[in-house]
């Protein structure tokens, strides 16, 4: 059984979703389940594609150069939906 963890609060939450773009291999559960729409897949600007490692480009060119990014990180409510649905393990709540 898998435990997930519910950060849910009222508001504006203290944790804001981080996206390691190494990792994001751009299949997109993390934006299906964010109920809030915090999360977008878009394509990856050259300057970002440049500072990943050369296994995050190669996933990234596999994957049509796009990948999640946090739009709006102000309507995040940190339930922490996106990090489990995210086969990756490539997003983290963090602190503002």
């Amino acid at each position: 059984m898998k435990v997930t963890t519910n950060y849910c609060q009222e508001g504006s939450a203290p944790l804001v979703p981080i996206i390691d773009l190494n990792k994001c291999e751009s299949k997109g559960p993390c934006v299906e389940v964010c109920p809030y729409h915090v999360l977008e897949m878009k394509p990856i600007g050259e300057t970002e594609l440049r500072s990943l490692s050369l296994i995050g480009r190669l996933k990234t060119l596999a994957h049509g150069k796009e990948k999640a990014f946090v739009i709006d990180p102000d309507l995040c409510h940190a339930c922490g939906l996106c990090v489990t649905a995210c086969p990756e393990n490539a997003i983290k709540l963090r602190r503002k």
